[in-house]
């Protein structure tokens, strides 16, 4: 069977907005993904963003909320944001939601429930349809949508952040070792295909490595 790393991350719209088609990639075709969830460039290099010319966020603001109109998946900047930002625009290096959150997607990943608690997880945090997504039992509901019990995924990430941590420290360093530092990023074949609008290439050349559709012969 075909398989692929995936390297994605809670904060980035284009990574919602592309799971629902690797999803159900996974549901029709014999593949399967290695789910590899690792922390934000806010988070990762919060220099990023200081080198951006304005025209850069303006045209990203333009460019998910049309790119989401066209995929037809509802779309509104999270609230909270994963990543706390400071008034004077900078991330501090203590983070309320980002480092958990990435977590619990690596022990959903070493459950095999990786993709469905990303699609989930992603449309609660990006949907529009939940004000503070982060309260209550929202991620809770999501993770049993997911197929996962959400106490027995919160209390292994609880009870070890330092082995997740190392995890998705490793994925970082797997990830640019792959040919590239942004999110969504799929490697397939030593191939890397970054962002969602390589979709269509990355199944394009696993179809011509023999991707076959579940049942057939």
């Amino acid at each position: 069977m075909l398989s692929y790393d995936l390297y994605w991350s809670f904060r980035s719209p284009y990574s919602y907005l592309v799971t629902p088609r690797l999803r159900a990639l996974e549901d029709e075709y014999e593949v399967t993904c290695k789910v590899r969830p690792i922390f934000p460039i806010a988070v990762r290099t919060p220099e990023f963003f200081e080198t951006r010319d304005p025209l850069w966020f303006s045209y990203f603001q333009a460019d998910i909320r049309r790119e989401a109109e066209f995929l037809g998946l509802p779309l509104r900047w999270p609230r909270p944001d994963p990543v706390f930002r400071l008034p004077d625009g900078s991330y501090p290096k203590e983070q309320p939601h980002i480092h958990r959150l990435t977590y619990l997607g690596v022990a959903a990943a070493e459950r095999g429930r990786g993709l469905p608690f990303l699609d989930e997880v992603s449309r609660l945090i990006w949907g529009g349809s939940v004000e503070n997504w982060h309260e209550g039992d929202h991620l809770r509901r999501a993770a049993e949508r997911a197929g996962l019990d959400y106490d027995e995924l919160s209390g292994a990430v609880d009870g070890d952040p330092d082995r997740h941590r190392a995890i998705v420290e490793a994925s970082q360093v797997a990830q640019r070792e792959g040919g590239h530092y942004g999110v969504p990023m799929m490697v397939f074949g030593g191939e890397a295909f970054f962002g969602q609008d390589r979709f269509d290439q990355l199944k394009w050349r696993m179809l011509q490595k023999g991707l076959k559709r579940r049942g057939t012969t």
